[in-house]
């Protein structure tokens, strides 16, 4: 006489709890970096020397955060990044609004008031997506110079703007192929306009894209190094650049715990945007992949 049990390893139970355990391993490693930069910026530096980088720390101070800021002084650091974090807004938030908008624009040109060659214009804005960053310094520093913005805030705008405009007009050129052609030829019967058409119809129902694209390019444009590094200097240089030159600043005795305060001050704001805005990220992406 034989008995059947079940295995149990056969069971929904036992992989959902093997799929879920993996996930929070994978996790925990991913966001190790993250907690030893948290627990260091709240160490004082001989905390640090002697004791255990994963370990919470025994006397917390915010000491580091203010040296890091630019309001009080530790050891070698005295000149913070405050100023530096005001560039990286004054830069960052012009190009998000000014690409955003000009992305809407092209991309309702580009699939409701088609034109000949309009597959051509999309193609070529599409390949400029893919042209690496290093290849257009030279040609760009060139245009800057000619237009007398180098070293500038504005020119870094700029830079921004065109670079990002064609994953722009790619988000809203595939979210726009989806929108109903009647609403158009309706507000075209009607006597709207191109302006009216737009502003009225087609942008107020573009949400989701919109914060897809916002959330694209306040990433891009704020951790940015490369062009900060390239077309500023001195005073007009984004946090990131001011990052880099904190930690190299630091001549004989790391201050490690001011290096982490200052990344992490650094990285706070695309973090506030993906906690705030992220789950509305994927249902912008979801959104704009019916056709393309």
């Amino acid at each position: 006489m034989s008995t059947n049990t079940a295995s149990p390893f056969a069971g929904p139970r036992f992989w959902r709890v093997l799929i879920y355990t993996t996930l929070i391993v994978f996790a925990c490693m991913y966001l190790l970096p993250l907690f030893v930069m948290l627990v260091t910026s709240f160490k004082s530096l001989a905390e640090i020397r002697q004791g255990d980088m994963l370990a919470f720390p025994q006397e917390w101070t915010t000491a580091p955060w203010a040296s890091a800021w630019g309001s009080a002084c530790i050891g070698l650091t005295c000149e913070g990044i405050k100023g530096y974090f005001s560039n990286s807004i004054l830069i960052t938030v012009p190009g998000v609004l000014l690409s955003t908008l000009l992305g809407a624009i092209n991309g309702y040109v580009l699939t409701k008031w088609r034109f000949p060659g309009h597959r051509w214009v999309f193609g070529l804005m599409l390949f400029g997506c893919f042209i690496p960053f290093q290849v257009v310094l030279v040609p760009m520093s060139q245009v800057l110079g000619t237009l007398g913005i180098a070293n500038t805030t504005p020119g870094l705008v700029l830079v921004h703007v065109t670079y990002g405009l064609g994953f722009t007009t790619l988000f809203f050129r595939n979210y726009y192929e989806a929108f109903p052609q009647e609403l158009v030829r309706a507000a075209m019967i009607d006597g709207a306009g191109f302006f009216k058409m737009f502003f009225r119809i087609m942008l107020p129902s573009s949400g989701p894209i919109i914060v897809v694209t916002v959330i694209w390019q306040f990433t891009n444009i704020w951790n940015d190094f490369l062009f900060g590094a390239s077309f500023s200097s001195g005073d007009t240089a984004p946090i990131t650049v001011a990052l880099n030159n904190l930690v190299n600043s630091s001549t004989g005795v790391k201050e490690y715990n001011v290096h982490m305060a200052a990344a992490m001050i650094a990285a706070l704001p695309t973090l506030f945007v993906y906690v705030v805005a992220g789950r509305y990220f994927v249902r912008g992406l979801m959104a704009g992949s019916v056709k393309g």
